[in-house]
């Protein structure tokens, strides 16, 4: 059997999991997420692997590089990603990809991106199956009238991300 290795991050009460599969990062996630057990479920499936606890490079990077996000000195991310779900999924993550720091896209615009502005309620339910939080950036996607809705981290997480990424290097 595979292995996914994870450890938890923790920072200004922000609980993390993260994981990573033959070297790339395939989860971080908030621990006290509600679909919490169906991500898991749904990498370990697709990946053929267990959860192992276990550290290694790729989540020790990860760990440097997210402290170095909340402490506003860090934009972007270079860390290999594994993006696990259906083809569909995978093009709305990848255009969650595409949206620049201190940047916000509706869900509506997204759907454009992905080539179906009609599909914004499909788009809307693959955000929520991002397993990969902060680094593909699914809190950079508001509601149509400039609103916060729905964040696996919470609302108010959401709000202080977006603060963050608008405040830095101003």
């Amino acid at each position: 059997m595979k292995q996914i290795d994870i450890q938890y991050y923790k920072h200004n009460g922000v609980d993390m999991i993260m994981g990573s599969f033959e070297g790339k990062l395939c989860l971080l996630d908030y621990t006290y997420r509600k679909q919490r057990s169906r991500v898991d479920e749904r990498l370990k499936k697709g990946l053929k692997a267990e959860f192992i606890d276990k550290d290694n490079e790729i989540l020790k990077r990860t760990r440097e590089q997210l402290n170095e996000y909340f402490s506003m000195q860090r934009k972007t991310f270079d860390i290999p990603l594994h993006l696990v779900g259906s083809e569909f999924q995978k093009s709305v993550w990848n255009a969650l990809l595409s949206i620049p720091y201190g940047q916000t896209r509706s869900y509506k615009e997204q759907a454009g991106i992905v080539g179906d502005e009609k599909a914004v309620r499909a788009v809307a339910n693959a955000n929520g199956a991002n397993s990969i939080a902060i680094i593909v950036p699914c809190h950079r996607i508001i509601g149509s009238d400039g609103k916060l809705t729905g964040y696996a981290g919470g609302l108010a997480l959401k709000k202080k991300l977006l603060i963050l990424e608008n405040n830095l290097f101003s």
